[in-house]
């Protein structure tokens, strides 16, 4: 559990701007025996945005979440998070992350409610605090006749709902998600896209990975998309069409992208 002591003021890292990065990845590479998984990415994310980071499947898109959030370390390169390096300042860096994976660990023998309440506690967020945000949540995401089961019962659905609720609780600087509407319906899937949107307005970051690209052309102030390790478009959605060269939706932008000539001669036209 984080301790009592007042947080030292972020280190300087400013960009031109004046503003620390709440990511910042400089030169980061990572390998696997034998298997190159991410090559030489830099990438800055600023407070106030939601980033959505796209690519194929093996791209390197959740190796790069996981080096970010320190549960990887990187083959060579630094990763920054609010200012704090991960390699000499993590423990720092991880009190304003929260973490969202695509397959979210639960503790299935407690119930819903005693998992929130075991982040909260973790994080060091007063009681009362943590109760009106569960309120808040539960009752956005329809949670609410369920918080007292135990988590063993729930559906997929419900799993992904409950690992946001308890990654939220302590109000992040940075929330990390891998694949955020996996198994949701509809509705949900709005209330979350509002959430992000929410956080960015208040000055947080959002940084998702998905195949989903309906929600990173709805949701993302940014797109970042990497193929093969590398990172070969950065931008708003209007910026990566300049660089494919195509005024279309994200989803053929993305694959005139990281299809190359293949997808330069599909013949489809935007809608």
């Amino acid at each position: 559990m984080p301790d009592d002591k007042p947080q030292p003021e972020l280190p300087s890292e400013p960009t031109p701007d004046g503003a620390t990065p709440a990511v910042r990845l400089e030169h980061v590479s990572k390998r696997f025996g034998a298997t190159q998984a991410v090559r030489d990415l830099s990438l800055k994310l600023q407070a106030g945005e939601v980033f959505a980071f796209l690519g194929p499947n093996g791209a390197g898109k959740t190796t790069t979440l996981r080096m970010t959030t320190g549960l990887l370390r990187p083959t060579s390169g630094r990763v920054w998070v609010c200012g704090y390096a991960m390699a000499e300042d993590g423990r720092l860096a991880k009190r304003h992350i929260a973490y969202v994976p695509d397959q979210p660990f639960i503790y299935e023998k407690l119930t819903g409610r005693e998992f929130v309440n075991f982040t909260r506690d973790m994080y060091g967020v007063p009681k009362r605090l943590a109760a009106e945000r569960l309120a808040d949540l539960g009752a956005r995401l329809d949670m609410d006749g369920f918080l007292d089961q135990l988590a063993e019962s729930y559906s997929h659905g419900m799993k992904q709902k409950l690992a946001l609720t308890a990654a939220l609780i302590h109000a992040p600087r940075l929330l990390i998600v891998d694949e955020p509407i996996v198994g949701l319906d509809p509705r949900t899937v709005r209330v979350i896209k509002d959430i992000f949107r929410e956080i960015a307005h208040a000055g947080g970051t959002v940084f998702m990975c998905t195949h989903t690209l309906d929600i990173a052309e709805a949701v993302a102030d940014r797109i970042g998309i990497i193929h093969e390790g590398h990172l070969i478009a950065l931008g708003t959605l209007e910026e990566l069409r300049q660089t494919a060269a195509y005024h279309g939706r994200l989803e053929d932008v993305f694959l005139r992208l990281t299809e190359g000539e293949g997808a330069r001669g599909d013949d489809r036209h935007p809608g």
